[in-house]
């Protein structure tokens, strides 16, 4: 049984790179009952891996605490150290995405099946490949404004990014939805963005006004797309 099997519509948020922000996420996900997928560098989890955005510190967690922090969302491969999967040859774009999903696989001890494109690169090439690691479903960055089904899962187009313009309006769009067929909301970006654009409160009234919704599946990007 599928989520489509009861329901029209789905919500799913992807957030990229684990960092100490994502603490603060994932209490307000909880909060309000959603579900996010975790895009995570396995080979990045250290003290080294630090830098500023706008006067922001970002730092990506150490992994100790990670599977219970992220308990109950989904975690999925974003390569061993955010590298451009593009700019990879094929034997090292493989061997890379194995050895990140072998990590974080024996981390929180479950299946790594999803993938998100660092800076958003993928070509044909690169799907080939996640293809043949075992990879389901794979997300980009370019916003559709849109909620169709992906016609090709290893590159998926989220619906828009947390600091648009047009979060809410595309969130009263949804909801108001009467579908005949399938339809999603995905979100995506990353927590770091929220310090950077003070926007801690204006997510948390948009997890407010999307969640609790009885014709909403909410899952994780897995849950949804595999």
């Amino acid at each position: 049984m599928t989520w489509t099997d009861n329901y029209q519509k789905a919500f799913a948020l992807s957030y990229d790179d684990g960092v100490y922000q994502d603490i603060r996420l994932v209490e307000i996900l909880n909060r309000y009952g959603l579900k996010c997928t975790f895009n995570l560098n396995s080979g990045l989890m250290n003290a080294d891996s630090v830098w500023e955005a706008e006067g922001v510190k970002v730092e990506r967690m150490p992994p100790e605490g990670l599977p219970e922090l992220y308990r109950g969302h989904e975690i999925a491969s974003h390569l061993t150290r955010h590298q451009n999967p593009v700019e990879l040859d094929d034997e090292t774009l493989h061997a890379d995405i194995l050895r990140d999903k072998a990590a974080l696989e024996s981390l929180f001890g479950s299946d790594v099946r999803g993938f998100a494109y660092p800076f958003g690169a993928a070509d044909s090439r690169v799907k080939q490949v996640l293809a043949g690691c075992g990879i389901s479903y794979a997300r980009g960055v370019h916003s559709t404004h849109a909620f169709d089904l992906p016609a090709d899962l290893l590159h998926i187009s989220p619906t828009c990014r947390h600091k648009e313009d047009t979060l809410f309006a595309l969130a009263e769009r949804f909801i108001a939805l009467t579908p005949d067929c399938p339809q999603i909301f995905l979100l995506w970006g990353h927590s770091y963005e929220f310090d950077m654009q003070r926007g801690w409160e204006r997510f948390e009234r948009f997890c407010e006004r999307i969640a609790g919704h009885d014709d909403i599946f909410y899952g994780t990007c897995g849950q949804i797309f595999i």
